[in-house]
């Protein structure tokens, strides 16, 4: 196998792209400890040098669920709300809370997650922080989403591959291909997605992705460089149906400040905050953006027949009425 990558690297150096397959292969590869390091680390930097192709990160996406644990649920739709993450704004856990909204309104959510990365506080860390213990128990698993309505799969327990990369990457000053899969290795394979990315060129790649991937989806960016609908500015949303830059004023929110969207120095001032709009009691900033947030994701469920407006009622709704946190408090019962 090691004369294979070698050839690899010289069609990379070339200019060449590899196909679906061999990336699928190059990775499974990797998981079976056939290539050294330095050649591992050759293909990280070719790749990033010249930008990966949606081929190619779907190849490596194909090998870490062919490699990993699978995480099969008995229900045919429901949504993962995800950011790309590396936008260093350290922001408290948006897509976290929003999930747990959307639950709230009566939708099903698999929230994919891992610990933070770039900011105080990931989505695993607010989970654990509150007492839940994470699993790849299938049957636990499909008995939060029954009853919870939200299933949170910590990344770590299914993708078995990162681990063979971990001490290449921590090496590396920059990111790899492996920074670009989290948002679309969920094991659960979920059929709708909200995605925030940091920038437009990450928002070009992941539409040519879902597109190939055949599921309904809505990619965010706010304008500013947030993986995320901040609404300190305007908003650009693509989705199956639409592509278009919204102002938040037009949905009926307020400019927020960047210092309100902050998660705070510890993982406690995070948690703190994820209560707070759970509770209804955040700042009105801290509220909106989940809503804004949770809107968009419910537009997704519903396949793009609701209008953003009614989807942002219908989060209200599940925050005002105290669904959402009966939700939340139900997932912690049944896993702790």
């Amino acid at each position: 196998m090691e004369s294979t990558m070698k050839g690899y690297l010289f069609r990379l150096l070339n200019h060449e792209e590899l196909s679906r397959e061999e990336m699928k292969n190059i990775l499974i590869g990797i998981t079976q400890s056939e290539f050294p390091n330095e050649q591992i680390t050759a293909l990280l930097t070719c790749l990033q040098m010249r930008g990966v192709t949606v081929e190619e990160l779907l190849g490596f996406r194909d090998g870490i669920l062919e490699t990993g644990v699978p995480a099969i649920l008995d229900c045919d739709r429901y949504i993962d709300v995800v950011g790309t993450g590396g936008d260093r704004k350290n922001t408290f856990n948006i897509s976290t809370t929003a999930c747990f909204v959307i639950a709230g309104a009566g939708y099903k959510v698999a929230k994919h997650g891992n610990y933070a990365a770039t900011s105080v506080s990931g989505a695993s860390n607010v989970i654990q922080h509150h007492g839940i213990k994470f699993t790849d128990d299938i049957d636990r698993l499909n008995r939060s989403l029954n009853e919870a309505g939200i299933v949170y799969l910590h990344a770590q327990l299914f993708a078995k591959a990162m681990k063979f990369v971990g001490p290449i990457r921590k090496a590396l000053p920059f990111p790899t291909i492996f920074n670009l899969l989290g948002p679309i290795v969920n094991p659960s394979r979920p059929q709708c997605q909200l995605l925030g990315v940091a920038n437009l060129d990450q928002m070009r790649l992941y539409n040519s992705v879902y597109q190939k991937l055949g599921i309904d989806y809505g990619i965010v960016n706010s304008i500013d460089g947030y993986d995320e609908i901040s609404l300190t500015g305007d908003f650009k949303v693509t989705t199956n149906n639409y592509e278009r830059i919204f102002r938040p004023q037009e949905l009926g929110f307020d400019i927020a400040k960047p210092e309100e969207l902050v998660g705070g120095a510890t993982e406690e001032e995070a948690a703190e905050i994820f209560d707070s709009v759970l509770e209804n009691r955040a700042l009105p900033a801290q509220k909106n953006i989940v809503l804004a947030n949770a809107a968009f994701g419910i537009q997704v469920l519903e396949k793009g027949q609701k209008s953003i407006e009614e989807c942002i009622e219908i989060a209200r709704e599940s925050i005002d009425s105290g669904s959402a946190l009966r939700t939340f408090k139900k997932f912690v019962e049944l896993n702790s």
